[in-house]
């Protein structure tokens, strides 16, 4: 996708006229999430009135071009919905300034008069904006399924019996694919790899490891990430190692879910068969005539001997 930004870009500066005036302008450094980024546009013939002249934006997320107004809050699904950048006039020179960039945001800008002058283009030639990022690391295991890596999200200590296999992957999400190395503590050794693999472990693999992570592009961003790995002595109880404390504490959860299961059952069980058992209220005065003349019945001024129900 960038790569058709970029080429979007070249082509209308190839296509663009001599008599084009609006010029925009960028960082000549990479934009690395975060970064106050500001974008300028201006008249390189001095005829435009500036005070006519807006940006606009268009990305993956969006069809078309989008008018950037400073005052406007945007809701949508290529905008957050606070206000993240300002539009400023400083005499011929039209700034916009984007506070906190986000890969989000990166995309083609322009600047477009509102004037339509004679003999000249009043739009500028996009200008292709790359925001590089890379998030944190993680740790996964290796052959172990998603949901058991779950808990290793925030592994720092990783115990294992002794000449056990260990695997640990490390990754994370970034605009271009990271360079990943490990590295042993206390050791000159590195490992220019994304997965540390150790194989038949013994006293002499403890040690804490760590992962790094280097952008391609971007010398300054790199992320790291370390655990200490500890070998259990082989008369080891198997709850001591970090695969037993996840299965111990999985399986805790899994009886608290089953003891709540099962008490909700019997609950609503108990609560059918009660209302099975009951039954209705016995009232003789329903099956039974009045009349009028019987010592039940109300006072009356006239005789009836049929009954009433």
């Amino acid at each position: 996708m960038k790569g058709i930004l970029l080429l979007t870009a070249f082509v209308h500066i190839y296509f663009q006229t001599s008599d084009a005036y609006l010029i925009m302008r960028g960082p000549q450094n990479p934009i690395v999430a975060g970064d106050m980024v500001t974008l300028e546009c201006f008249d390189s013939n001095s005829t435009a009135n500036m005070s006519q002249v807006h940006f606009e934006r268009s990305s993956k997320f969006s069809e078309g071009w989008y008018r950037l107004e400073s005052d406007r809050y945007y809701r949508g699904h290529y905008f957050c919905s606070w206000r993240y950048f300002d539009i400023n006039l400083e005499g011929d020179h039209l700034f916009l300034t984007t506070y906190g960039i986000q890969s989000y945001m990166e995309g083609l800008y322009r600047c477009v008069s509102d004037e339509d002058l004679p003999g000249a283009d009043n739009v500028s030639a996009p200008l292709a904006i790359t925001v590089h990022y890379m998030y944190d690391l993680s740790f996964t295991r290796g052959g172990l399924g998603g949901y058991y890596n779950r808990f290793l999200d925030g592994l720092q200590d990783l115990r294992v019996p002794l000449g056990s296999d260990v695997e640990v992957n490390c990754s994370a999400s970034a605009s271009e694919t990271p360079e990943y190395f490990w590295q042993k503590e206390g050791s000159d050794w590195i490992l220019p790899s994304k997965t540390l693999t150790l194989r038949k472990v013994t006293p002499a693999d403890e040690g804490t490891y760590t992962c790094t992570a280097k952008h391609p592009s971007v010398v300054s961003l790199s992320k790291s990430r370390s655990f200490t790995l500890t070998i259990l002595p082989e008369d080891a109880c198997w709850y001591e190692s970090t695969d037993g404390r996840i299965a111990l504490a999985a399986g805790a959860a899994g009886m608290v879910l089953l003891v709540l299961v099962v008490s909700m059952t019997a609950f609503l069980c108990r609560r059918a068969k009660h209302r099975q058992t009951k039954g209705p209220i016995d009232d003789r005065s329903q099956t039974k005539p009045i009349y009028k003349g019987s010592a039940e019945s109300l006072a009356s001024t006239t005789g009836d001997n049929q009954p009433l129900v």
